[in-house]
């Protein structure tokens, strides 16, 4: 059902959504100061138990499902160098931190906005707490797999058989997880937020908190965690305060959904409508009824509200659409939701369900091409009663971004000019690693064939060539950073290697497990488990370097290589990251107004 589904999909034609018409201008009032948005950065742990879900070879039916190696070695990068380039503006992350949703990949991600040092929001995506942001335990799995030990297998970094660090029962990291380390973030950064730690381990558990000083960014917090079969019924929602810009008359509120309530009966709903659990947001009453209560607040002092979730608009279940137009008819102001999820990036005009229009902007995707993020800013003309977005596509050189182009040459006067490298030789190398990756996939009846198959050991060797050859390819990038560290003088630490590298430098391990030729289905398996040993812990080794000219070229390679499969790609396949369709969506605007009519 789920290959039908998807095969419908691709074979669906592109229709551009109605967007915000040309600016009428008006007389605005300034009413906040900037903040940064970011969405689906989809952190990847790629060396656990190897999956059928997660083989190369799907990547030739479904677009982005396996990103190029530079990615889950660099990637995260790229979100680093977004929040540090504005240290003094606060930052939503619009959902989808990981991607697989492990423990690795929390961890290293909490790394980076532990660094930041200042207030930021963190909306749940559906990524975040579902296995690949499709499988819910006890959704999809009940019956082969019951607790969830596929998913916590490929969980497992390195993979090695004596690391007993990373083999728990716990490398998966469910949305109760998510919730419960967020809210023990936020209780680290703002001490005020301390009650938050106070978060069970285990079982039912709902949190109300309120900020006691008058000008925080996060103002307000209603979680409800759940375990068991109905963890992904669990849920955070955030009351978000916007700095007043100088001379601003009222505030801005964000409430910040978690489109995500995706539980067990949800979950097996969509799947009996040939959808995917996560592929569509839902909001259930709990949540709603905060919600409500929030913009009740919020109207009554006259405060402007902004609403902002994970999924686009469209892509909200009926009834969730449905209670949230019924909140914003409380609102004498006009209507403005803030997205991510379809790493694209658009602005559109809603106008079904309620006569009063809604606008959108879905901010882009920092893991697929075209990687952008947003600097948002609110005014508002009182008499004409429209609201004014301002939502400068980033990085940008001197004038706005008009194309691809535009948008790749500004990462590069940004990031990779702050390297020590020529972007010639980091182009060359990047685009190596991509075409070796793309030649190293399998094919689409492989992968049927073998996911398909009984279990067997001989039915999961192809499964594990093609891990290793994503391996080789990691590996591959790897080599050549460290021949760049070489090169360039700079003076780093040398990564810890696993024990079995011996007395070998990381080249000359890495190389010899390139070079070996493994005989059968034991072999794969043991070449696969060492290779994945040894990426993990160059990977975690990644995650302390801090020499801003290193830092700056791991952004540099990740943004190129994601830029390179996006052109190797088909155009049929590309569907709506096709910068023809982007235009017709208004991708480049920077601005737009909305009335109440």
């Amino acid at each position: 059902m789920g290959l039908a589904a998807l095969a419908l999909a691709g074979c669906a034609g592109f229709v551009a959504q109605t967007g915000p018409g040309p600016e009428p201008g008006g007389s605005y009032l300034e009413l906040t100061t900037p903040f940064v948005a970011i969405g689906d950065t989809q952190e990847h742990l790629s060396t656990g138990y190897p999956l059928h879900d997660n083989d190369s070879a799907v990547d030739a039916f479904v677009e982005v499902t396996q990103r190029p190696p530079e990615l889950p070695l660099f990637g995260r990068r790229t979100m680093e160098w977004v929040l540090q380039r504005y240290p003094n503006e606060p930052y939503i992350h619009l959902g989808d931190v990981m991607d697989l949703s492990c423990r690795t990949e929390a961890e290293r991600m909490t790394k980076i906005f532990r660094a930041t040092g200042r207030p930021g929001a963190i909306l749940p995506g559906n990524h975040d707490g579902l296995m690949f942001g499709i499988y819910g335990f006890n959704v999809l799995e009940a019956v082969l797999d019951t607790d969830a030990s596929r998913w916590n297998l490929a969980c497992r970094r390195g993979a090695a058989p004596d690391d007993t660090k990373h083999k728990s029962r716990r490398e998966a990291f469910s949305k109760r997880d998510f919730i419960k380390l967020y809210l023990q973030e936020h209780s680290k950064l703002q001490p005020e937020a301390a009650a938050l730690l106070t978060t069970p381990e285990t079982g039912a558990h709902r949190v109300s908190w309120r900020s006691p000083l008058p000008g925080a960014f996060i103002s307000a917090i209603e979680a409800s965690l759940l375990d068991g079969y109905r963890y992904a019924d669990s849920f955070v929602a955030q009351r978000l305060k916007l700095p007043r810009a100088t001379g601003a008359d009222r505030d801005v509120i964000i409430i910040a959904l978690d489109t995500n309530q995706a539980g067990a009966l949800v979950g097996t709903w969509d799947v009996l409508m040939g959808r995917s659990p996560g592929s569509q947001g839902h909001i259930r009453a709990d949540q709603f009824e905060v919600v409500t209560r929030w913009v009740e607040e919020a109207a009554k002092k006259g405060d402007i509200v902004v609403f902002a979730g994970h999924h686009n608009w469209q892509s909200l279940g009926l009834p969730s659409r449905s209670m949230l137009r019924g909140a914003m008819s409380n609102l004498d102001h006009p209507l403005v939701y803030i997205s991510a999820h379809t790493h694209g990036g658009f602005w559109a005009m809603h106008r079904s369900l309620a006569r009063r229009p809604l606008l959108e902007l879905n901010v882009s995707s920092l893991s697929d091409w075209p990687i952008a993020y947003r600097r948002i800013s609110f005014a508002y003309d009182a008499q004409a009663k429209r609201l004014l977005v301002r939502g400068d596509l980033m990085p940008r050189g001197p004038k706005p971004n008009a194309s691809y182009d535009d948008l790749l040459s500004s990462w590069e006067a940004e990031a990779c000019a702050s390297s020590a490298w020529p972007l010639e030789w980091i182009t060359e190398n990047d685009a190596e690693v991509v075409s070796r990756q793309r030649a190293s996939r399998g094919t689409l009846l492989q992968w049927l064939t073998s996911a398909l198959a009984p279990v067997c050991k001989s039915c999961e060797e192809p499964l594990y060539a093609h891990a290793n050859s994503y391996q080789d390819g990691m590996l591959q990038a790897l080599l050549q950073a460290d021949a760049a560290v070489k090169a360039s003088g700079l003076q780093l630490p040398d990564p810890p290697l696993p024990a079995w590298c011996g007395i070998r430098a990381f080249t000359d391990c890495a190389k010899a497990l390139m070079a070996e030729e493994p005989a059968d289905y034991a072999a794969h398996v043991d070449l696969f488990r060492r290779k994945a040993a040894l990426v993990a812990a160059t990977n975690d080794y990644l995650d302390d370097v801090q020499e801003p000219k290193a830092k700056a070229y791991m952004t540099c390679r990740a943004v190129q290589a994601a830029r390179m499969d996006f052109d190797a790609t088909d155009d049929a396949r590309k569907e709506h990251r096709l910068e023809a369709h982007r235009r017709a969506e208004q991708f480049f605007r920077i601005e737009a107004s909305v009335g109440m009519e």
